[in-house]
């Protein structure tokens, strides 16, 4: 009989027909013809089997039993240190931009770029040709009126013309002075001049090229050299920590091997609602390397202690770190005083001997076995 004879037959018996004869079950529940027939699949299932067991083998080795390489270190002595962060532009304590007063074509500029010049120097000129044509009719209308006026003064001495065609000959006289004065102004405007002692700091434009009118077009740059500050924008939430007098830190990527230093000088009032910062003024010592121009980063010192026990900030999760006993991490908290950018204050739960984990990563559990990594702890 084969394997599943039994079956049919107990079929055959009945819709509850009785229960298969024990020596089929036997039968039923031998091993598969195929897996006799190929011993290859039975060596591959074996394989398979093997090398998931090792795999888990290895991973629980790896994260359970295998120490964690870790990059420590002591905490340090030094200055901590609190700052507002905040980004600038060099430019002298006192100076002017030139900028045109119409769209004109420019005629002559002066070859003054970096030289000192006196206030109203003429700096440059732009084209008057239409201006003073219509400067010449208007005077040449003004000198036919004071004909008439002449003429009419005679005529009326004689009775021969009214006292109010003279009156209104007078009018007309005074209406083109007006005009012959307010188009001379119109030419005067078109002459630019230096609104200060000092040096032309920069000048722009050229010959034949037109003239711009908006804040941007400026043609000439005049100022005093010395002293110069910084322009900075702080931002609105931290503007109640700065006030003046306080130390500054300045970065230039020009002077990446120098400490710059200046201090906080003006605080502008009112502050900017659309970009939400107010301006800030640093003041520069004499002897500063900066140049007029340059953008720098600065950091304001709101708070200083010197002396601190002092950590990485990336050592640091929340107010707690993971020190490193007997091979084990071990989660200890603290309490932090001044926070810096890339140190802070540590106050109490460790001292300056033990070895503290850092960076924090998220990998870290408290009893987490790890080994030091080669030169990382000082």
């Amino acid at each position: 009989m084969r394997p599943l004879d039994c079956f049919a037959d107990a079929r055959n018996d009945g819709a509850y027909g009785p229960h298969p004869r024990h020596d089929c079950l036997e039968e039923v529940a031998s091993p598969p013809a195929c897996l006799e027939r190929d011993p290859f699949m039975r060596l591959r299932t074996v394989l398979i089997v093997g090398l998931a067991a090792l795999v888990v083998g290895v991973l629980a080795w790896r994260f359970w039993l295998a120490p964690l390489d870790v990059a420590a270190l002591r905490p340090t002595r030094g200055t901590a240190a609190e700052v507002v962060y905040a980004t600038g532009t060099v430019e002298p304590e006192k100076w002017a931009k030139v900028i045109a007063l119409s769209r004109k074509r420019i005629t002559k500029l002066c070859d003054c770029e970096g030289k000192p010049v006196k206030a109203g120097d003429v700096l440059g000129q732009l084209d008057d040709v239409e201006e003073r044509a219509a400067l010449r009719e208007l005077d040449a209308r003004r000198h036919r009126i004071e004909q008439d006026l002449e003429r009419t003064r005679g005529l009326v001495a004689r009775a021969a013309a009214t006292q109010t065609a003279l009156d209104q000959l007078v009018t007309q006289l005074a209406e083109y002075e007006a005009r012959i004065a307010a188009q001379e102004d119109r030419i005067a405007d078109l002459i630019l001049h230096a609104p200060m002692d000092g040096v032309v700091l920069r000048k722009d434009g050229e010959v034949g090229e037109i003239a711009g009118t908006g804040a941007a077009d400026v043609l000439f740059w005049v100022g005093q050299p010395k002293p110069l500050r910084i322009v900075a924008d702080v931002n609105e939430e931290d503007i109640p920590r700065v006030s003046t007098g306080q130390k500054v830190l300045i970065r230039n990527e020009g002077f990446k091997d120098r400490l710059l230093a200046g201090t906080v000088g003006e605080i502008t009032p009112k502050g900017d609602p659309a970009t939400k910062t107010f301006r800030v003024y640093l003041n520069l010592p004499a002897e500063t390397p900066l140049k007029i121009g340059m953008s720098v980063e600065a950091n304001i010192v709101t708070r200083e202690k010197e002396n601190a026990l002092l950590l990485p900030a990336e050592a640091i999760v929340g107010d707690k770190i993971f020190v490193v006993v007997a091979g084990k991490l071990k989660l200890v908290p603290v309490k932090t005083g001044i926070r810096g950018t890339r140190a802070v204050e540590i106050l109490e739960g460790v001292g300056e001997g033990d070895l503290v984990a850092s960076p924090a990563q998220n990998t870290f559990r408290d009893g987490l076995r790890v080994r030091v990594k080669e030169g990382s702890a000082s």
